[in-house]
């Protein structure tokens, strides 16, 4: 058996985050780092994403790095494929391919405190690493949900995330469960083709208008030529995302704007009374994901469409019956139910310090210092982890925030030739005492059921704040925050590196 190969950081992940990790460490004076990533491409979420309407709910100069700019948009909200096309572009640009070792699974992470070094396990060998950054990110897993009958179903079953390019759904009875927001894209599609689709909605959702547009051939050229001016648009976008917060995180005045604007935008797409109120929420906006689409209601009034509401009994041989007894014949259904959230720890065991298991730590509730950093678990970084996730603003501000304060704490870690940096446990729990107070008076806690929470009501996923409060809270990385082990002893030789 081959020795582990030893690095000075590992990175989980070739999609946006960990791709972005590795151009900070980079650009800090970081060179010795490797990138595992289970699948033979880039991309991540969008790299898998490939569902027919697959497209951001964020504006693309937003939905990309301040210090990865991409002036060449076609839109303004991208499509997955250009979404992807994109983070292609950033390994090439920044020559990150050679540090990539593509079809390599992580199963599993353990620390070694003597040594100051955590063993990656891989169905690929070891690797050892001074300091570990998990980038596989919140939605990169996916599996058909556990509904009655499941196994029964003698049709064609399609997850959203893993779509089945190889099937024609034309001319063919179709059915989706789900209204969320990979549905909203889906369906309108869909109905083009189909020879009906039959949407099994559960709850609806509050749905506000799409505004796209092609982004105009000069302003691309003006942002090539000119970064500062995209710099400016970028910073517009964000002012006005961070002011949605006051209507989306809380409820406030602003909040009820939201829901007229979205009860209006409703009522001009739809005349049938009795399917606007199927299609009214009984929830706060905010509560749930709030949903973008100009092309939602009107595919659910084409004559192949069909809305149904009554509660899903079972999954039976020749498709789906409902609680009233009905049974609709399918020849496939999409299951536009989301993904795997994990909010018990990575899909993989992670042991620290003293034997301790992340799963079981975790198995109350997840909790982090900063969302970030684990007590017990020294020089391993967590990106979206426990409640860093935005309700009105974009993914990637966040996530940029955290790639700086990762990149703080290993450059911390190996000037000062450290055997580990581990966050005091007091410093977590009162950083978590504080999240949880302020979640109490989001709107998230105000009755609804969402992935957001956990079975008994916990929110362990959304940060309780604008981004701006929580970039400012990711700007320093403190060392007294920290446990600090001795010096590391380096080894006498090292294995080259994978």
């Amino acid at each position: 058996m081959s020795a582990p190969r030893e690095h000075d950081v590992v990175i989980v992940g070739a999609g946006f985050t960990g791709l972005g990790t590795a151009i900070r460490l980079r650009q800090a004076g970081v060179e010795d780092i490797v990138i595992v990533e289970r699948s033979d491409r880039v991309g991540g979420t969008w790299r898998d994403a490939t569902y027919p309407g697959a497209a951001c709910d964020i504006p693309s100069l937003l939905y990309s790095f301040s210090f990865a700019p991409n002036p060449a948009w076609s839109r303004v909200y991208p499509s997955g494929a250009e979404i992807h096309r994109s983070i292609e572009r950033l390994v090439d640009t920044h020559g990150l391919r050679p540090l990539i070792r593509f079809d390599t699974t992580v199963t599993s992470l353990t620390f070694d405190e003597p040594a100051g070094r955590w063993t990656v396990g891989t169905d690929a060998g070891e690797y050892r690493a001074r300091a570990v950054v998990v980038a596989s990110g919140p939605l990169s897993d996916a599996s058909l949900p556990a509904i009655r009958g499941i196994d029964d179903y003698r049709g064609e079953k399609i997850h959203s995330a893993r779509w089945r390019h190889d099937l024609d759904l034309t001319g063919r009875d179709v059915a989706v469960i789900g209204t969320g927001a990979s549905a909203v894209q889906i369906v309108p599609e869909l109905v083009r083709t189909a020879a009906s689709v039959k949407v099994f909605q559960r709850t609806p959702g509050w749905v506000v208008p799409r505004l796209d547009a092609p982004v105009p051939a000069p302003a691309r050229r003006l942002f090539a030529a000119l970064p500062g001016a995209q710099r400016a648009a970028r910073t517009a976008l964000f002012a006005g995302h961070e002011l949605a917060a006051t209507g989306l995180v809380w409820d406030s005045p602003v909040t009820g704007l939201v829901q007229r604007l979205a009860t209006a935008h409703l009522h001009h797409q739809v005349r049938d009374p009795w399917l606007r109120r199927q299609l009214t929420p009984d929830f706060r906006a905010g509560c749930k994901r709030l949903l973008v689409s100009s092309d939602w209601y009107p595919a659910l009034q084409r004559p192949n469409c069909k809305l149904i509401t009554w509660p899903i009994a079972t999954l039976c041989p020749e498709g789906i019956r409902t609680s009233d007894g009905v049974t609709h014949a399918l020849d496939a259904i999409v299951f536009a139910t989301g993904y795997d959230v994990h909010l018990d720890g990575p899909p993989f065991p992670v042991t620290g310090r003293d034997g301790h298991s992340l799963a079981t730590d975790w198995a109350g509730h997840a909790q982090a210092y900063k969302s970030i950093t684990v007590s017990g678990y020294p020089n391993l970084f967590l990106m979206t982890g426990p409640n860093s996730g935005p309700g009105h603003n974009s993914l990637l501000v966040y996530v940029e925030a955290q790639i700086g304060y990762a990149v703080q704490g290993i450059r911390t870690l190996l000037q000062r030739d450290l055997a580990w940096l581990d966050v005091r446990p007091e410093v977590q729990q009162r950083h978590n005492e504080r999240i949880q107070q302020r979640l109490r008076r989001t709107t998230w806690m105000s009755g609804c059921t969402s992935w957001y929470l956990t079975a008994d009501g916990h929110n362990a996923s959304m940060y309780p704040g604008f981004a701006t409060q929580y970039r400012r809270q990711m700007r320093t990385f403190r060392l007294a925050d920290h446990l600090v082990g001795d010096r590391v002893v380096r080894p006498a030789s090292v294995a080259a590196a994978g």
